[in-house]
């Protein structure tokens, strides 16, 4: 930041519509025939995904792309290979010599809020190309094309280290989820001659009981705490000892309530993977749980348990009681039949450390890599603005 200060000192910026220094090109629709799951070319029509791939293209490398329609439109990407843009895409071609390519990416990149806000039409929303043209883009010293560049290659330097390391800790943190599933496959994997495999219903493990009639009307800002089984995909983890939501003291009386060690599953998904995703709860509070769900009441580690519904030795045990077609269930008493491996409490205990270790590690917003990712995106998006706005006086041209 210092060399920069540096090289802006007295430095005049003029903001000049972005199309002055940037033909802004729309992409141009491929047939369907032509796309392919093995072409050589990613084809693109703007979004976080491409729609396929070809065995052509008609856009270089290193290029900008913003989504033109859908609910992406005005998302903004940086494309590194050849790639067939499609015709709800448009294409950025910066003025060789006036601007750097990697400085118009992270300038529009930091207007993508403003473009997705101008998005319109009332089906399927669109931007148009006007907008994305009359941005205004500050040029440092306008008249000095040589020193331009330089100052435009130095803020592209610096935000481009920000997005390495990005990149670097979100590599790591697949590295380290990979690493915790094997792992956690590993550890909850017995012989049958070293423990004893037991049905979860079996009487001398516990047992399952269904939720209750909760559901989110019933919500109140405090009062008992509750799990509604669409939480148990979109808010909790592993384990939990606080709820999200709550009910009146009222509702609990004749609701299902789990305690301390119970497992609260999700019995009812759209998909056969997320299907019985289960929270251990851990809190103090006796608390409510809806229906589509169930709650384990056991004898067992409750950690211990989570984990295991997260192997492939439950799953695998599970798909054979899937029912339904578009919404998945399985009931408690065909989950009371799959079987679980029961060593004693201290090796229960042992496993659950080692993996508490990689749990926080590969999903805490607080203490592991998650939050270190966070903070980097944060960090970059700040540094993003701040090297993007220019403090020195500015003409508009």
């Amino acid at each position: 930041m210092s060399l920069l200060d540096k090289l802006l000192e007295g430095v005049e910026v003029e903001y000049k519509p972005l199309e002055r220094v940037c033909s802004v090109l729309k992409g141009k629709q491929l047939n369907k025939t032509e796309l392919t799951e093995l072409g050589d070319y990613p084809a693109y029509n703007g979004g976080t995904n491409y729609s396929g791939f070809t065995n052509k293209f008609n856009v270089d490398e290193n290029t900008t792309i913003i989504s033109q329609g859908g609910a992406s439109a005005g998302f903004v990407q940086f494309i590194k290979r050849k790639f067939w843009a499609n015709a709800h895409c448009y294409y950025l071609n910066p003025n060789v010599g006036v601007v750097e390519n990697k400085y118009v990416f992270y300038f529009v990149k930091n207007k993508q809020s403003i473009l997705m806000n101008f998005q319109f039409g009332a089906g399927i929303p669109a931007l148009k190309s006007d907008v994305i043209k009359k941005l205004q883009i500050p040029i440092p010293c306008p008249d000095n094309p040589e020193k331009s560049l330089k100052i435009q290659k130095e803020i592209v330097r610096i935000l481009d280290t920000f997005t390495e390391l990005t990149t670097e800790l979100t590599t790591e943190l697949t590295t380290r989820k990979k690493q915790y599933e094997y792992y956690r496959e590993q550890l909850l994997t017995f012989e049958e001659t070293e423990v004893k495999l037991l049905p979860m219903g079996d009487e001398s493990l516990g047992e399952f009981i269904r939720g209750g009639g909760l559901q989110k009307k019933d919500f109140r800002e405090s009062g008992v705490g509750c799990i509604h089984y669409g939480q148990v995909y979109t808010h909790y983890g592993t384990y939990a000892s606080k709820t999200k939501s709550f009910v009146s003291e009222e509702f609990a009386k004749k609701a299902r309530i789990a305690k301390y060690g119970d497992l609260v599953i999700a019995t009812t998904s759209e998909t056969d993977e997320d299907l019985c995703k289960a929270v251990a709860w851990l809190g103090n509070e006796e608390i409510a749980v809806s229906s589509d769900a169930c709650f384990y009441r056991h004898n067992l580690n409750p950690k211990y348990v989570a984990y295991f519904f997260q192997t492939e030795q439950f799953h695998k045990q599970k798909r054979k009681f899937i029912t339904g077609a578009k919404v998945r269930r399985v009931n408690a008493d065909n989950l009371a039949k799959i079987k679980i491996p029961v060593p004693s409490e201290k090796e229960q205990q042992r496993i659950v450390n080692i993996l508490d270790k990689f749990d926080t590690y590969t999903t805490s917003i607080s203490e592991g890599l998650p939050k270190e990712i966070e903070l980097r995106k944060k960090q970059y998006e700040y540094y993003r603005t701040k090297l993007l706005t220019f403090p020195k006086a500015t003409v508009e041209v």
